[in-house]
């Protein structure tokens, strides 16, 4: 766990930076024309897909160790996104994190359901993610051999 959190550092700064601009756009925008522009649950799908893809080639992960990475990827964005709905309701504040649409309701919901709906999705998608972190790690074939030490990164 402790190797995933420190490749995830990365991941977890555009995490603060996506979070972030959710939070200014749900001040700025009308959820159906924002929403789009910051979205973690891309974010992370993009992220699990590459991560696992690099991990494998570069790393020489299995494809266990880059679902392990992948979904732990997921369940760091759904905590954010858990955590940002109930700061949204404790606050009493209008956010894309709280939005009726953002929680797959016609109308807005009381902060329980809010929650057991929010308790679903950190489930649904960590498991999503990890899938994707699967077929990341199979894509991950085509990319070229690790580079050697005369060929680091930085040359």
């Amino acid at each position: 766990m402790a190797e995933h959190l420190r490749l995830a550092r990365l991941y977890l700064v555009m995490l603060a930076i996506v979070t972030f601009g959710r939070w200014v756009l749900s001040f700025r925008l009308p959820y159906d024309k924002g929403t789009d522009v910051f979205s973690i649950v891309t974010l992370t799908l993009f992220a699990s897909l590459f991560y696992a893809a690099f991990a494998r080639r570069w790393l020489g992960y299995r494809v266990l160790q880059a679902v392990e990475l992948a979904a732990v990827l997921g369940l760091l964005s759904q905590v954010v996104i858990l955590l940002s709905t109930v700061a949204s309701y404790a606050l009493g504040i209008d956010s894309y994190f709280n939005h009726p649409r953002a929680l797959n309701q016609p109308e807005a919901v009381p902060f329980g359901r809010a929650i057991g709906i929010r308790m679903g999705g950190l489930v649904a998608n960590t498991v999503f993610t990890g899938i994707a972190g699967a077929l990341g790690w199979f894509l991950g074939a085509v990319l070229p051999a690790s580079p050697g030490p005369d060929r680091g990164p930085d040359r």
